[in-house]
């Protein structure tokens, strides 16, 4: 070994070292909070060689600090029923770093949302943000509310209940929230009349996913679906493919998962299946959007009922058997951890050859490394699913500016933007010496920007 080399194994070394014991410390200051260490842990794997390079991120604590949220707020949120009994769920927001603009980062009403879970969400916000381009920083919240079988009047009091409390933390240049699981334009609407209400002003860019008619932006819905296929898209030209005539497999039939079937098959694709929590159906001639945007958008029903207008398509309980279907593509667009080692190597078994991680966080550690392992084209969350809060930041430009793009304008923005954050991590994943590995990449670029923000602004 060259005395160069073994300075270098040392340097690499020391960083292993200083990583493991703040990854200690996040351990210790947030027991049990698995999604969290999780998501931190896949961050932290990524950013050895960079630190090893860059001693100064180390001297100024950088890690340490981003790790812990600038504010972390808990709220009791009260609501009467269609009975007129008194609930009380639990409502978060995490406002984890604003080095580079106003907290941005969707609000999820689920009956699994957590500490743990708005954490690992908030925390993976601060890099996707910062791959954007855009000048946000990272936030995430919800509660622990349920909206399925919930009538229209007990959510809108529900969420005048959950905004009443986090409208005093919000503001456009402060935190600037949007929509995630169990939170669309309805929600949104009820939380943004409310607002008007305690502020007494029209503040418009203090929420996006906004309606039309009052400052939404045109493309929003689609963005987070379409961008992952453009990332996608990008990382197959490198390989000279194409969505030309690929089997896709996407799970999810939300917002995500039915615009990112749309523009899979604008380019050519064949998608075969799709999910929700009650199983997962298979249609091998290609699934009709058609029938899942009518039973999902504006039915609300399950996607087994898709048999009832196609009945030579298949339904299988439980969503975690559609990783089972073979497929040349694969967008896990559902939710966090769906898919695990065992489902990642039926996966290459049967022939996949990209992977785009639509959802956050949709594939567990194991999984990815199952995949790169194996050669598989990899996109990893905070880099496939950027288009969604890279549109609500161009929602807030537009607010700002008190202007109105058409759609073709924002799509092309959102590619740009897409094919940017590609460029921008396949160059980092190059330059510290894991060409090709898009987790490494996307977790160095996002994280040197938001690092070298932190320390240009001083401790703060």
């Amino acid at each position: 070994m060259s005395t160069l080399q073994a300075v270098k194994q040392d340097e690499l070394e020391v960083t292993q070292q200083y990583i493991d014991e703040v990854f200690e410390t996040v351990m210790r200051r947030n027991p049990h909070e698995q999604e969290f260490h999780q998501a931190v842990k896949e961050i932290f794997d990524s950013l050895v060689p960079f630190l090893a390079k860059h001693p100064v991120y180390r001297k100024n604590n950088v890690l340490e600090r981003m790790i812990e949220p600038e504010r972390m707020l808990t709220f009791s949120v009260p609501w009467m029923d269609d009975e007129g009994n008194v609930k009380v769920n639990r409502g978060y927001r995490v406002q984890f770093n604003s080095a580079l603009g106003p907290y941005k980062g969707g609000l999820r009403f689920h009956p699994s949302v957590s500490a743990s879970i708005i954490k690992f969400l908030g925390f993976e916000q601060i890099f996707k943000n910062s791959l954007t381009g855009q000048p946000i920083g990272g936030g995430k919240g919800g509660a622990d509310f349920d909206p399925k079988g919930k009538s229209d009047a007990e959510i809108m009091r529900f969420t005048q209940s959950f905004m009443t409390e986090l409208s005093k933390h919000i503001g456009p240049d402060t935190d600037v929230p949007a929509g995630d699981i169990g939170v669309g334009a309805r929600e949104i609407g009820y939380m943004f009349g409310q607002y008007k209400k305690l502020r007494g002003a029209n503040e418009a860019g203090v929420l996006t996913g906004k309606g039309l008619d009052y400052g939404g932006s045109l493309a929003r819905k689609e963005a987070t679906g379409y961008g992952a296929v453009y990332f996608v898209e990008e990382m197959l030209k490198d390989q000279g493919l194409t969505f030309e005539d690929k089997t896709v497999v996407v799970s999810g039939s939300g917002n995500v998962s039915i615009y990112a079937m749309e523009k899979a098959q604008e380019l050519g694709a064949i998608v075969v299946a799709c999910s929700d929590s009650s199983g997962y159906i298979y249609d091998e001639k290609g699934i009709d959007l058609e029938i899942v945007k009518s039973l999902k958008e504006e039915q609300s029903k399950r996607i087994s009922e898709y048999l009832n207008e196609r009945p030579e398509a298949e339904f299988y309980e439980g969503g975690h058997g559609i990783w089972t279907v073979p497929c040349e593509i694969a967008l896990p667009c559902a939710t966090q951890n769906e898919l695990d080692e065992t489902s990642a190597d039926v996966l290459i078994s049967n022939g996949v050859i990209a992977v785009g991680e639509g959802a956050n966080m949709p594939s567990t550690l194991e999984a990815i490394e199952v995949f790169l392992k194996n050669g598989v084209l990899f996109g990893p969350a905070k880099a496939v699913n950027a288009g969604g809060v890279a549109v609500s930041a161009l929602e807030m430009a537009q607010n700002s500016g008190r202007l109105s793009w058409s759609f073709e304008e924002v799509d092309d923005k959102l590619k740009e933007i897409m094919k940017d954050i590609y460029k921008t991590s396949m160059e980092a994943s190059e330059k510290y010496g894991y060409s090709g590995n898009l987790v490494v990449g996307a977790n160095i670029a996002g994280f040197k920007k938001v690092a070298d923000a932190m320390i240009a602004q001083g401790v703060i």
